[in-house]
């Protein structure tokens, strides 16, 4: 059973990745939303723009294809929060995106992402500032106010866990208090 921050969660990041506004999830949602944060950053390295197209788009066809239920070739709120939390369907999915948010966020590959880039990424992919500026707090940045890479993928991966509540990720679901 999904703790309660868990489903908050879900229910936040369907409205988020629901990019143009109908309600349902489609591929052409994760096309939008890969082309919003890729031009968040101009400057990104072009293969780490590919990874984050090609992560957006598998992680699309992952959700329509496990979870369309009923065939329609789209994703309800009702089928996405019935099953999206399981670590077995969609944890390689998650796993690639991590992996290539955080990577295009580390533009230079020391391993970091400066509160400029993550703020930018953050921000197209939808989320609040305030809730983005909690979250890159809870990092605890460091010298040049930077936090690790490897330390954002691993949050990623928490924020869809269905076990987990305290996580950073947390702060970016409004009104939680986290």
């Amino acid at each position: 059973m999904p703790t309660p921050e868990a489903t908050a969660r879900v229910r936040l990041v369907f409205s988020l990745f629901d990019a143009d506004g109908n309600g349902f999830l489609e591929p052409a949602d994760f096309a939008l939303m890969a082309t919003r944060t890729v031009a968040a950053l101009p400057g990104a390295d072009q293969r780490a723009a590919r990874e984050l197209f090609d992560a957006f788009r598998e992680y699309g066809e992952t959700l329509v294809s496990e979870l369309d239920t009923d065939g329609d070739g789209r994703v309800s709120p009702e089928e996405f929060t019935a099953v999206v939390l399981d670590p077995g369907r969609f944890g390689a999915a998650v796993d690639r995106f991590a992996r290539a948010l955080s990577g295009i966020g580390d533009p230079d590959g020391d391993g970091f992402v400066t509160r400029p880039d993550f703020l930018a990424l953050m921000t197209a992919i939808g989320f609040q500032r305030p809730n983005i500026e909690a979250l890159f707090a809870s990092f605890e940045p460091a010298g040049g106010d930077r936090v690790p890479a490897a330390a954002w993928a691993a949050e990623i991966r928490d924020f869809y866990h269905p076990d987990k509540a305290g996580v950073p990720g947390d702060h970016l679901v409004p009104g939680t208090g986290a």
